[in-house]
């Protein structure tokens, strides 16, 4: 009698045509398969490309994913992944102004450029039709200037900013306005003082990731104070893949599983001018490859090699990705999984003067967060999402209840043991040199934080035990 389970791996027997089936079924496929491999083996072998199968590509190494393509070819593809990353997920409308962080790297630089000519479209588009009614979005950039915190020449340092200037410059009609600000104007006082205060901030916070993460808020913070100040409502960073799979694994280690979630999505609003990825499905190589390809000039700042947690996680995701290409795009995809929170998506357009097309694009690919991972509390330093536990550590409860103006805003775990002091007497000076947006978003987050434990424990509170019940 013949087995009918098909993961059977025992010597029964099978019906004879059953088994000629099966045979002939696997032989096809094997043909197809072997087709299949045949013909783009002959693409390559005759040096073609693999999409238009008439230039050549742009790499010799057949193992290399960016072989597979030529010149053309392969910028479309890139140019296609940012463009359906802006149009998918509604990031920028025809009334906006949007502000690219330019650091002079590849990404940086990619990001820019593919901004320009959707910029530029836009304008032609403007200047064609009859009535003008659609208006064109506005670009600037912004570079942060971080001389106060590594040791460069200062000959070296403008030059490279006249390099950026020149960058900028070089970038067809509409004009773009470039914005180079001091790390330090996170500060209200005098640069001199700021940048006095910062040097006491850093100095404070031993251990060298904290020291690495605190720069990397003070960046943000900066670059949303030039986009606030300057009537921007969009901010647009360079980060891809490579970046963002780094991230993963840091944050991950850091403890910050539960905000990692708000970081490696296309949109996050939860700032007070929303920051965008387009570029969050490129990779680093397909970006420096496509520098080369197109002649962009990049700037070479000199800066300290990461160290810590950091530096290890990025030699690590290297190390991973020459032995696999995908490992990056791997992380990233499973990462992605996660439940996105209720800010990781740009707010419904009710402006009549965005198509109706975009406003209908929007709500079909809107995010569809889970609303039991929707936060309102904050980190004080990084800005993250707290989890209950996060908020249930505050201790100084008590404290809250008699003097609510009582600086000690909650913060997560990876700030609050890398940045913050362990000693409880420095804390006072570290808070008297933390930057005025950090002072205001702790004590504020100090008061919603105790409102938020104070409403649960009345929840809860025929379900506690009295200090005699404990006793006893």
């Amino acid at each position: 009698m013949a087995c009918s389970a098909s993961t059977c791996q025992s010597n029964c027997y099978r019906d004879q045509p059953q088994e000629e089936e099966e045979d002939a079924k696997h032989t096809n496929t094997n043909s197809i398969s072997t087709n299949t491999i045949s013909n783009n083996n002959r693409n390559n072998s005759h040096g073609l490309c693999l999409k238009c199968k008439a230039n050549p590509p742009i790499s010799a190494d057949t193992h290399a994913d960016d072989s597979r393509f030529c010149a053309d070819c392969f910028r479309a593809n890139l140019f296609g992944k940012f463009r359906f990353a802006v149009t998918s997920n509604a990031m920028i409308s025809p009334t906006d102004n949007v502000l690219v962080a330019f650091s002079g790297g590849p990404s940086s630089r990619v990001a820019l450029q593919f901004v320009h000519e959707m910029h530029s479209k836009a304008q032609k588009n403007f200047d064609a039709s009859r009535d003008r009614s659609l208006p064109v979005f506005g670009v600037g950039v912004a570079f942060i200037d971080e001389t106060s915190v590594y040791s460069v020449p200062s000959n070296e340092q403008d030059n490279a900013i006249e390099d950026i200037a020149s960058i900028v410059e070089s970038l067809a009609p509409p004009t773009k306005q470039l914005y180079v600000v001091p790390i330090e104007s996170v500060y209200s006082e005098e640069p001199g003082d700021g940048r006095e205060r910062l040097k006491k901030l850093l100095d404070a916070v031993t251990d060298a990731t904290g020291r690495e993460d605190l720069l990397l808020h003070l960046r943000m913070l900066a670059l949303q104070k030039i986009a606030s100040q300057n009537g921007y409502n969009r901010l647009l960073l360079g980060s891809c893949i490579s970046r963002i799979a780094c991230h993963v694994i840091t944050a991950t280690v850091k403890g910050q599983g539960y905000s990692l979630p708000a970081d490696i999505q296309y949109v996050d609003s939860r700032w007070e001018i929303p920051v965008l990825l387009p570029l969050r499905d490129c990779l680093a190589q397909e970006l420096n490859m496509l520098c080369r390809l197109d002649g962009l000039k990049t700037v070479e700042l000199i800066r300290s090699p990461g160290s810590g947690i950091n530096g290890l996680v990025s030699s690590f995701v290297s190390l991973l990705q020459e032995e696999n290409p995908s490992r990056e795009c791997t992380i990233v995809r499973t990462a992605g999984k996660l439940i996105p929170f209720h800010f990781n998506r740009i707010q419904e357009i009710d402006d009549s003067n965005v198509p109706l097309a975009t406003r209908r694009r929007q709500k079909r690919y809107n995010l569809k967060p889970n609303e039991c991972f929707s936060s309102e509390s904050f980190c004080f330093i990084c800005n993250g999402p707290l989890s209950k536990s996060d908020l249930l550590s505050l201790r100084n409860l008590e404290q809250c209840q008699t003097s609510p103006d009582t600086f000690g805003g909650a913060c997560c775990s990876s700030c609050r043991f890398q940045i913050l002091p362990q000693d409880p007497s420095l804390l006072d000076q570290f808070f008297a040199v933390l930057p005025q947006q950090l002072v205001a978003r702790a004590k504020h987050d100090n008061l919603d934080n105790y409102s938020v434990l104070r409403s649960e424990r009345e929840q809860i509170q025929d379900c506690l035990l009295s200090e005699s019940e404990d006793e006893t």
